[in-house]
């Protein structure tokens, strides 16, 4: 109500603007206090990045699943293209080892290029059939993204990084899982 008990005309317009990646809101009030016009700020921003991020998530989750599958599948039919796609040329995969009288900290290290020599002598090649894996993708953060793989044989915890449009494998952190 103002000062003579008529109620304030409040009117709020929020606007997506189509041309901005960060699509910024645009607000324009009229007879608005400032606690309703943060109020309403803070609620249409919270709802505008549930909107936001509910479908940009599907699209980015969907493709850095893709990778993982490249990944995983690749080795599994020893298709080594599809392995060096999903990989930056600069990987670090890295496991865990027994320390040794020369390193306390042991890590078993391979490279891209390793990788996909022994894709391509199909080190992992395996029937179809028998291929169980499952990738869940843990966190993403704008460009970087981590997710897990889980195989009969390994477990590995992947670090993802975007350079464009494309989700590649920066970092593979994995171990061996028991024999059954």
């Amino acid at each position: 109500m103002d000062a003579n008990g008529a109620n304030e005309q409040i009117q709020c317009s929020i606007r997506v603007h189509p041309s901005n990646p960060r699509q910024k809101l645009y607000i324009r009030r009229k007879n608005m206090s400032a606690g309703i016009q943060s109020l309403l700020v803070g609620a249409s921003f919270a709802l505008w990045a549930a909107c936001a991020s509910a479908q940009t998530d599907q699209d980015t989750v969907r493709a850095i699943e893709a990778t993982a599958y490249d990944y995983m599948d690749g080795q599994l039919e020893g298709d080594a293209d599809r392995v060096a796609r999903a990989l930056h040329p600069d990987l670090a995969k890295r496991t865990v080892r027994p320390a040794s009288a020369y390193e306390s900290l042991a890590l078993g290290r391979m490279t891209s290029d390793e990788l996909i020599g022994l894709t391509r002598k199909g080190a992992l090649k395996t029937p179809k059939e028998q291929w169980q894996r499952s990738v869940k993708v843990l966190q993403v953060d704008q460009d970087i993204a981590t997710v897990r793989l889980e195989s009969p044989w390994f477990v590995d915890h992947l670090q993802m990084g975007r350079f464009g449009d494309r989700w590649v494998i920066v970092n593979a952190l994995w171990h061996r899982k028991p024999r059954q």
